[in-house]
C-alpha cells in the first residue's frame, strides 16, 4: 500500500502520468511528458532529486528521500509502455500499432527529449519457450528501433533489449496481451 501511494506521490511531484493514467494511443505531447527527465521540488520534508549518487547502478535514477529519516526508496527512470501490436510469431508492426510508433518518434525528436538516450525494451507474455520469447522480444524491439529510424530518430540514441517474459507487467496473469508490450525508458 504504501509503495502505491508513493508511486502516486512520485507522478505528482514529477508531473508525469502512471502508466495505467496513460491513453491507449497518447499523443507525443503525452510521451514527452511521461519520457522527459526528473525535475528537481521539495514539498514540506519530501524532496525528489533528480540525479542518483555515484555508486548507484546504472539503471538508477529519481531518488525519492525523506528529508526527516533519510530512507532511500526506490529508484525510477521516466518510462513509457506501449502495447504495440505484431503479426502473430513476426516482427512486423501491425497498421493498427503505427501511429502510436509515429507519436513516439516525434516525441523523441522534441526539443526536451532530443538530447536523451532511451532503451526500447521489447517484452513478450509467458507463452512459449524462454529461449524463443527472450530471441522475439529483442527482434520486436530492434524492430521498433527500426522503425524510429526511419522517422528521423537518430540510431545512436536508442538502444534496443529484449526481455522475453522475465518482466511480465501482469504477473497474476503471464499471458495477458499486457504483457506483450514495448517499454521505451529515459537512460539520461
Amino acid at each position: 500500500m504504501f509503495r502505491k501511494i508513493l508511486a502516486a506521490l512520485i507522478v505528482a511531484l514529477i508531473g508525469g502520468q502512471s502508466p495505467a493514467q496513460m491513453p491507449a494511443n497518447p499523443s507525443s505531447e503525452q510521451m514527452a511528458e511521461q519520457l522527459k527527465g526528473p525535475r528537481t521540488r521539495s514539498l514540506r520534508n519530501l524532496t525528489v532529486q533528480a540525479t542518483p549518487p555515484p555508486d548507484a547502478p546504472a539503471s538508477a535514477a529519481l531518488p525519492v528521500t525523506n528529508s526527516n529519516t533519510a530512507v532511500e526508496q526506490e529508484w525510477v527512470r521516466p518510462s513509457l509502455s506501449l502495447l504495440i501490436q505484431f503479426d502473430f510469431n513476426s516482427t512486423t508492426v501491425r497498421p493498427e500499432s503505427q501511429q502510436a510508433l509515429v507519436n513516439l518518434s516525434k516525441a523523441l525528436q522534441s526539443a526536451q527529449l532530443s538530447d536523451s538516450r532511451f532503451a526500447i525494451e521489447g517484452h513478450t507474455d509467458a507463452q512459449g519457450r524462454a529461449d524463443y520469447n527472450q530471441k522475439l522480444s529483442q527482434q520486436r524491439a530492434q524492430a521498433v528501433v527500426a522503425f524510429l529510424q526511419s522517422r528521423g530518430v537518430q540510431e545512436s540514441r536508442l538502444h534496443a533489449i529484449g526481455k522475453g517474459a522475465s518482466e511480465l507487467a501482469n504477473s497474476a496473469q503471464p499471458f495477458a496481451p499486457e504483457n506483450r508490450r514495448v517499454r521505451i525508458v529515459n537512460l539520461d
